[in-house]
């Protein structure tokens, strides 16, 4: 019976051996494996397997350049011999920072590698977790810990930091300057418990080397990524994070993956957009294996976040309008409803967002790269609807690479709906159409200032091309 190799890790299914811990028997052929077995190595599904030719069989054992340690729950995982996953899974947290949605909750990554001579932990988890930290710790056996790295200093990938110094005696926190320096204000810690580094140091366990790679902005100013050398693995923190609590160590839904990697960025890479395109450059430098953030799964295959998110920060945009809107009485819904039918009889993607019941997460997403946004607003108290201020007020602050901005709406006697709407933007670099506001119900002039409007978004967008 023919073997077949995982193209992504190098796993080899071998037929005489099955796969008992998933429920393939030996003596099972490739062909006859359920279609939902997954490589139990990465996770990837048997349309990544190739087979084997005979002259390609030159090895007794199987091939096995990484693997994952199981227990019954998964609860920890290796990714190459000697670094192991050992942070945790948050599956109820909703709410992140007390601002951005969590549908799926949220994972706080931190990973043990164990040199020859020294042991490092690559940052920690968010203090509600830290029992979930130790559990991992002692179930490995770890009795020291020479090196606490801290890639970034908020406090859901640092705050368990002085629990791990207080736990292993003589432990150092290695970070930049300016890491440090929050550290100090943010966890009170002392002078003497860092090492600081530079950007390009190395640091040495024996037979792993660290190598510190500075990142800044991604998303604060000290932030930075750790590189291991021997193993070509890129620990990244934030950068190319993904908020989703799963026990699975590598990514193996990769488009439910970039979904959430793109809400991610959107909601919390996407202002700092300029500095991720010189960080990217940056690593160009290296031959990367895996890239291990500290949310989400591990990347067994870099390229597909890297060229995500080279799209993303790139100026290229979609032909898409996205339509954020409140109607109180109907009259701003009859607009909105009007304009979505007039711009897609011209060929362009619409995406309405009704913000009364919208998560704003899905529109950050769209913000990304659409071309252009439409705020409808009913005019309240003088000025925009609330709903539609708080969407352009975030919008602003996102900075999106969005090219046009338009502002249509109702309003019974007057106000200021389309200045007040404009100031907000202040940030944006985007060409403001002229606004179009209906008094009352929409009249047929203000059908034909609509049907403009669409004609002039649709001649704007032909000239991207």
């Amino acid at each position: 019976m023919k073997k077949y190799r995982c193209v992504v890790c190098g796993y080899i299914y071998d037929p005489a051996e099955g796969d008992p811990d998933s429920g393939i028997a030996p003596g099972t052929p490739f062909e006859q494996i359920p279609d939902d077995w997954v490589c139990p190595v990465c996770g990837v599904t048997k349309d990544d397997f190739e087979p084997l030719e005979d002259d390609d069989i030159k090895m007794e054992e199987k091939v096995k350049p990484h693997k994952q340690v199981r227990n019954a729950d998964m609860e920890y995982n290796e990714i190459v011999p000697g670094v192991f996953y050992v942070g945790a899974e948050h599956w109820d947290r909703r709410l992140f920072d007390e601002l951005i949605p969590l549908p799926d909750g949220t994972s706080y990554n931190a990973y043990l590698i164990e040199g020859s001579e020294k042991v490092a932990l690559i940052d920690t988890v968010d203090p509600e977790m830290i029992e979930v930290l130790f559990d991992k710790l002692d179930r490995l056996g770890v009795e020291k810990i020479d090196y606490i790295i801290s890639n970034h200093a908020e406090q859901d990938h640092s705050g368990a930091i002085p629990y791990i110094l207080e736990e292993f005696e003589g432990a150092k926190v290695v970070t930049n300057a300016k890491c440090k320096n929050m550290l100090i204000d943010l966890l009170q810690l002392e002078e003497d418990n860092f090492i600081v580094i530079n950007d390009g140091d190395e640091l040495s366990l024996g037979d792993k080397t660290l190598k510190f790679i500075f990142t800044p902005w991604v998303h604060w100013p000290e932030t930075m990524s750790t590189y291991l050398k021997e193993d070509k693995i890129l620990f990244t923190c934030d950068f190319f994070g993904s908020h989703r609590a799963t026990n699975r160590l590598f990514v193996e839904d990769e488009y439910k993956v970039l979904e959430d990697a793109k809400r991610y960025y959107a909601e919390i890479m996407m202002p700092f957009r300029k500095h991720i395109q010189k960080n990217i450059a940056k690593l160009e430098d290296y031959e990367i294996s895996y890239i291990a953030p500290s949310h989400g799964p591990v990347y067994p295959r870099p390229e597909l976040i890297i060229d995500a998110y080279k799209d993303w920060i790139s100026d290229r945009v979609e032909n898409k309008v996205l339509l954020p809107y409140v109607s109180m009485h109907e009259s701003t819904k009859e607009i909105v409803n009007f304009l979505y039918q007039e711009l897609t009889a011209r060929g362009i993607k619409v995406i309405p967002f009704n913000l009364i019941e919208t998560d704003l997460g899905h529109y950050a997403i769209e913000l990304v790269d659409a071309a252009t946004v439409v705020f409808g607003s009913p005019m309240v108290l003088g000025g925009a609807h609330p709903q539609v201020v708080y969407a352009a007020y975030l919008t602003n602050a996102l900075r999106p690479k969005t090219r046009f901005v338009g502002i249509i709406g109702s309003y019974g006697w007057g106000g200021k709906l389309a200045d007040q709407i404009k100031s907000l933007l202040v940030n944006m670099r985007s060409e403001i159409l002229e606004p179009v506001l209906v008094k009352g119900l929409p009249k047929e002039e203000d059908f034909d200032r609509l049907i403009q409007l669409a004609d002039l978004i649709a001649e704007k967008h032909q000239s991207l091309k």
